[in-house]
């Protein structure tokens, strides 16, 4: 059985005395039998206080983005093993932020991924269309080749330590949300993709996410579609009650 995951995508929001209240609040208020696996991504400043703060709790703490090398002079960089040793063991790569504004393309997100393998991370993996390629209707292609590109030259093995989030960039803080039926379609696909290239039980165990202005209001339809396993969830993720709500709607 799939995974479900809701994760909390903070970017660059909250300060240290912020972080702390936040996770105090969501600790408190979070069921700890849920079967659902939550997911909390503060700022790199942040990191080993919200490990400290999450200790002896269900609460998964992953980092934001990370730097393929090992180490040497990238200034302001960090580095796959810094955060392992900080205890942080997720990350995410490829979200579109970092495509658009860092100009992070499918070769760089690749080399990110072996890294992260190489130290058993945990990648969680963006991908998504743009308005323009959803308006062609190219957003199949578009979705097909960030995948293939950056994630098909693994070995299937190294799939138990991916967890995928589509989110359709033009839904990306804007309000705007795919359709249920949108994102049950784009995760159909992408899990057939998987099934075609890796076969039916890589793809059928690899957790799909949908990432795109999910809230309270909308997240138990998205939730509801067979190839949807939960949320990679940005604004909605800096409130606790609504973060909750989230989690609690799969």
């Amino acid at each position: 059985m799939r995974t479900k995951i809701v994760a909390g995508n903070w970017k660059m929001n909250k300060t240290q005395t912020e972080t702390v209240t936040l996770l105090n609040d969501i600790i408190l208020n979070y069921n700890k039998n849920s079967a659902t696996k939550l997911i909390v991504a503060p700022p790199f400043v942040n990191l080993s206080k919200a490990v400290e703060i999450c200790n002896n709790t269900n609460i998964i703490v992953a980092a934001q983005n990370m730097h393929q090398a090992e180490g040497g002079a990238f200034t302001g960089e960090i580095s796959a093993n810094m955060l392992v040793n900080i205890g942080i063991n997720y990350v995410i790569l490829g979200h579109s932020e970092r495509r658009m504004y860092f100009k992070e393309n499918d070769a760089l997100l690749a080399n990110k991924v072996d890294t992260a393998l190489k130290h058993n991370m945990m990648v969680i993996f963006c991908f998504g269309e743009e308005l323009k390629d959803r308006l062609e209707n190219n957003h199949f292609n578009i979705i097909e080749y960030q995948l293939r590109d950056a994630l098909f030259h693994l070995d299937k093995n190294q799939w138990k330590n991916i967890i995928l989030a589509y989110e359709p960039v033009w839904a990306i803080g804007t309000g705007e949300t795919a359709t249920p039926e949108q994102a049950q379609e784009v995760h159909h696909f992408v899990r057939n993709l998987i099934d075609q290239v890796y076969g039916f039980e890589t793809s059928d165990n690899v957790s799909i996410l949908y990432g795109g202005s999910v809230k309270p209001d909308n997240a138990k339809q998205i939730f509801s579609k067979q190839d949807v396993d939960g949320g990679l969830i940005g604004g909605a993720s800096l409130n606790a009650n609504e973060f909750l709500s989230i989690a609690n709607s799969i």
